[in-house]
């Protein structure tokens, strides 16, 4: 005769599953992070203020991102792709540096003041009061590239008689970011559209004549 505590014996226990499955979209989580850090900047943003946004818990966040930086890092390059990506497009299609700048800074006036996400640019306000050094220098690096990006698509206008041999190319690409970076400001401190295209108009009126070249 079989005893119940031998019968219990036999059984065995229904094995565990193996991890569960996410539930959560992860692009969704993904854009609502950006939206929190494109706002409130990096430092401001907690974890748990990234949980509760993108609707998870922090268990999840870390599954999934790896931790506040690293998904921060991965915002960044989504904000890239799908919010910032109007510069190098305009570099790209525009036929000189003039008219890529020009472009350039028409977009962002749109950009940077669209109602459907917050004001700016999040490359440029993200940092504002970081304490994390390699946040800060990630960013300060992106902004220079922008920057080199400028100064190599005017000396090449310049090393092709588009601009005159004597324009500082270096000082001219500066101002380009000096520009784009005030505009984001002003967008962020209410400027309207309008008033960000009329700054935009007046900073191509300083450039030098464009020429042709004549060989």
């Amino acid at each position: 005769m079989v005893s119940s505590e031998d019968t219990k014996a036999q059984v065995k226990p229904a094995p565990k599953p193996r991890g569960r499955p996410r539930s959560f979209d992860r692009e969704t989580a993904l854009e609502k992070a950006l939206l929190a850090f494109w706002q409130h900047g990096y430092e401001a943003t907690s974890v748990s203020d990234l949980t509760r946004v993108m609707d998870i818990g922090a268990p999840s966040l870390y599954a999934a991102f790896g931790g506040k930086r690293s998904l921060f890092e991965e915002v960044v390059r989504e904000y890239g792709t799908k919010y910032g990506s109007f510069g190098d497009r305009a570099l790209a299609e525009e036929p000189t540096a003039r008219a890529a700048v020009e472009r350039m800074l028409r977009e962002a006036a749109v950009e940077y003041t669209d109602p459907a996400h917050p004001y700016g640019c999040l490359v440029i306000h993200a940092a504002i009061n970081c304490t994390n050094p390699e946040v800060e220098e990630s960013l300060r690096e992106r902004r220079n590239a922008n920057i080199a990006a400028f100064e190599r698509r005017i000396r090449a206008d310049v090393d092709a008689g588009l601009l005159p041999a004597g324009t500082d190319a270096a000082a001219l690409a500066r101002h380009t970011g000096a520009m784009i970076q005030g505009m984001s400001q002003q967008a962020r401190d209410g400027a309207s559209r309008e008033e960000l295209e009329a700054l935009a108009e007046i900073a191509t009126a300083i450039w030098p004549p464009t020429g042709t070249h004549t060989g």
